[in-house]
């Protein structure tokens, strides 16, 4: 008998394993002052859509950083498929410990991640791993209202209760001694292409599983996309481009 995973139930085989898209990655890439990188790490790459993303762009190897090796290894089995195994290098650890495995880093991408270590701490964690001049691009889940409407404010009161709006991360970037160069808000479509349109029918068909915890996750997740539904436009994932001086 193996054991259930109920990541796997739901987030196997997907391409991305939270909103975003190759064409914001591209353009928030392409809004950066330089264009040549050579030490490139991806952390918290999950499932690595947007690690691709920056190997087709960069043409140069990516660090790939993430701490569940499923992911890993689905993105190892997809770089293959795309040509690019040579540029892609996966390594499992914490993204806290990143600064004692890359020291010298030229940019350092992160999409949708910081979160699981804090944003403010993973800005303050990584910049002694960043080169002075060198770039940390991180995308956030933030409040784009200042009044969210009661639904939204309730589920992430529940489950990200450290959500903020934009300026507070533009000044909390400030403050761990970083020169914000721009953000970057994703559309809608970034959040339902590929995700919330595979993940709504997945939690649906699971959710009289005989497991418990298969059961909450279909909850929560049908949940999550219930308040997207009815208040995504009160907070969104923003990128921040920022560069260490």
């Amino acid at each position: 008998m193996t054991d259930l995973d109920p990541i796997g139930l739901f987030f196997g085989g997907m391409e991305k394993l939270g909103p975003g898209r190759d064409a914001d990655t591209v353009q928030v890439l392409r809004s950066l002052p330089r264009e040549r990188f050579d030490v490139v790490v991806d952390a918290g790459c999950g499932a690595g859509r947007q690690t691709l993303a920056l190997a087709k762009a960069l043409g140069c190897r990516i660090d790939a950083v993430d701490s569940h090796q499923p992911f890993l290894d689905s993105l190892g089995r997809r770089a293959a498929q795309a040509g690019a195994a040579s540029l892609i290098h996966a390594r499992c650890m914490d993204m806290k410990d990143i600064p004692a495995v890359f020291p010298d880093i030229d940019l350092l991408w992160s999409e949708g991640a910081a979160y699981n270590i804090g944003f403010a701490n993973a800005l303050v964690c990584w910049r002694p791993a960043v080169r002075a001049g060198g770039f940390v691009v991180v995308s956030e889940l933030v409040w784009l209202q200042d009044d969210p409407p009661p639904m939204a404010r309730a589920f992430f009161q529940a489950c990200y209760p450290d959500m903020k709006p934009m300026a507070a991360n533009i000044a909390i970037a400030g403050d761990a001694g970083y020169r914000v160069l721009g953000t970057h808000t994703l559309p809608r479509e970034a959040w339902v292409e590929g995700y919330y349109a595979v993940l709504q029918p997945r939690a649906a068909a699971l959710a009289d599983h005989a497991d418990a915890s298969v059961r909450a996750l279909a909850q929560e997740i049908a949940k999550e996309i219930e308040v997207f539904s009815a208040c995504g436009g009160s907070y969104g994932y923003v990128f921040y481009v920022l560069e260490r001086p």
